[in-house]
């Protein structure tokens, strides 16, 4: 495994130089800045993100106004006691995707975060104070807590909400193949867990998050 300045370099040359290549680098935001975050907004997100599992984005970014409007704006209170009778429904509202599976998802993952809130003040402050070097944590966390937020779509729902974490693209995963920390993309906990290691250690090496570090390894493979 190389050290990141030479895998940084690989991807800053392929982005026009170093200057360039620093300007598409995201900061996670502070835990300050994330527990601030209602949530609601982070049952949003969560349930944008398996709505787009497997679906076409622009369909959901579209319908997202709607989505929102139906679903009360995502107050967990609310969602957690939606009824059978109401996701039923909700499978003939035109307004939103309907998708019987991913609605009740919506009801699951608010009593989710409910339970979060009940058990640390709110869901947010669990996000906000995890610590990055342990993500793969968070996402089996993920995983056995809630509902349909096993692989990428834990990740991209930590993302897009400010968490530092990496994203397990097919260029993320063939960039740890490159460097020998797996010999596949990763499934196992093991596997997972060898991640986790190799991105400390680059972030050792570096100061930068896990999302930069994501990034400069998707960046590293030829298009």
């Amino acid at each position: 495994m190389r050290n990141f300045d030479a895998i940084y370099a690989i991807a800053a040359d392929r982005k026009g130089g170093a200057q360039a290549f620093e300007t598409t680098l995201s900061m996670p935001e502070s835990p300050a800045r994330l527990a601030a975050i209602p949530d609601d907004r982070w049952l949003s997100q969560m349930s944008k993100c398996i709505f787009q599992a497997g679906f076409n984005w622009k369909v959901v970014n579209n319908k997202w106004d709607d989505i929102e409007d139906v679903f009360d704006g995502f107050d967990i209170g609310r969602m957690g006691f939606m009824t059978d009778e109401e996701i039923g429904e909700h499978l003939s509202n035109p307004r939103i995707i309907r998708h019987g599976k991913k609605i009740a998802a919506i009801r699951d993952n608010a009593q989710f975060l409910a339970a979060l809130a009940g058990e640390n003040g709110s869901a947010a402050t669990v996000f906000a104070h995890w610590p990055s070097d342990d993500f793969v944590g968070l996402l089996v966390m993920l995983k056995k807590r809630a509902n349909r937020l096993g692989g990428n779509s834990a990740m991209y729902f930590l993302r897009f909400m400010g968490v530092d974490s990496f994203i397990l693209s097919r260029d993320v995963c063939a960039a740890l193949i490159r460097e020998g920390v797996v010999d596949k993309a990763p499934s196992s906990r093991k596997d997972m867990n060898k991640v986790q290691a190799a991105f400390n250690e680059w972030s050792g090496q570096s100061g930068r998050p896990l999302m930069q570090i994501s990034r400069t390894l998707s960046c590293s493979i030829d298009a």
